[in-house]
């Protein structure tokens, strides 16, 4: 039976972890990942947005005004993240060496690495749904400092694939 829960965001847990370290991306991203201790949670998280874009292509025939059929494209998948603790991590994870001062006068690789969010109704904490981000790379950061709120930074992300897993609560 699929899960059914209703969750909160207080309910998630963000971490971020690297599939194949055997690549420079993936080493890269599992050196800083390691530093900043991101493998556990990435901490102070708002608005964790992910899209899924699956591009239709809809096919007319001559005369007719709908279309006869919907063929799937691209799956284009994309995502933010906001996060109110600037330590370097994301801008590190976004550029690579390239965030470190002097920069590297040779090609810098950029590293890549997957988003995990475990989701746990804590009243039901064996119905857990999970859902994992595959080769993400950050495309954009920014961050704002306001007069009277919140530093707050911004990053935007492109990714190869998405999955989701759900766990049941056992009856007992």
């Amino acid at each position: 039976m699929p899960n059914v829960n209703v969750f909160r965001g207080s309910d998630a847990a963000l971490v971020l972890a690297v599939d194949d370290n055997a690549t420079v991306e993936g080493s890269l991203a599992d050196a800083l990942i390691g530093e900043y201790e991101l493998s556990s949670v990435v901490g102070r998280l708002q608005n964790v947005r992910v899209f899924v874009q699956n591009e239709l292509k809809p096919y007319h025939e001559i005369g007719q005004r709908f279309a006869a059929e919907l063929r799937p494209g691209n799956i284009n998948v994309t995502g933010t993240i906001e996060r109110a603790h600037i330590n370097g991590a994301m801008l590190r994870l976004l550029l690579g060496d390239g965030a470190t001062s002097p920069p590297p006068t040779e090609g810098m690789a950029q590293p890549a690495f997957n988003i995990v969010v475990n989701i746990t109704n804590p009243a039901q904490p064996g119905a857990t749904s999970t859902l994992t981000v595959f080769g993400v790379k950050f495309d954009t950061w920014s961050f704002v400092l306001p007069e009277d709120d919140f530093v707050m930074e911004s990053i935007t992300f492109k990714a190869l694939r998405i999955s989701s897993e759900e766990t049941e609560a056992s009856a007992g």
